[in-house]
């Protein structure tokens, strides 16, 4: 797999990840479904910054697992939506400097100085960068279903929303 080939996928998926972190409830960012689950506002921030923040341990070719699933607390839904911002310029800056040699070469998850595993970067970019952004984008989905969020298009009409109407 040849990373500068998710730069389009990427691009694609923008669109509706735009239009739920718009949609984002402000005072309701502290809220969550669930005493272990992430509130609102953590949870959008980290399906605002995957992209970038993966792509960057990807770049560099190794990240501590407690850097890995730390949740950072936005302020406010300006911080999510300019975070997305900054996310996918660095997103796409990453792999438009991909080469055949970067995909090649692994990207490794460290704990206590120990490497757990490690996979080439192509195989990064596909399970820890777009996957887990589609599944925890998911997530965001249902809190705001939960919160009587009109839900957007994401991959054809919704139950709030038909681009072909």
């Amino acid at each position: 797999m040849n990373s500068k080939s998710l730069i389009a996928e990427i691009d694609f998926e923008v669109v509706s990840t735009q239009k739920l972190l718009e949609r984002l409830p402000e005072e309701k960012l502290g809220w969550k479904p669930h005493e272990k689950a992430m509130t609102l506002g953590q949870l959008a921030y980290h399906v605002a910054i995957i992209p970038g923040k993966y792509l960057e341990f990807a770049n560099s070719g190794k990240t501590n697992l407690e850097v890995l699933v730390a949740h950072y607390i936005p302020a406010s839904k300006n911080e999510i939506t300019a975070g997305f911002s900054k996310s996918i310029a660095t997103a796409r800056q990453i792999l438009e400097s991909a080469t055949d040699e970067w995909d090649t070469q692994n990207w490794e998850l460290i704990k206590d100085g120990k490497s757990i595993f490690a996979i080439p970067r192509s195989l990064m970019c596909r399970l820890l960068v777009l996957n887990h952004w589609y599944h925890h984008r998911g997530e965001l989905v249902t809190y705001l279903r939960t919160l009587n969020v009109l839900i957007p298009s994401v991959y054809g009409p919704s139950a709030d929303e038909d681009p072909f109407a």
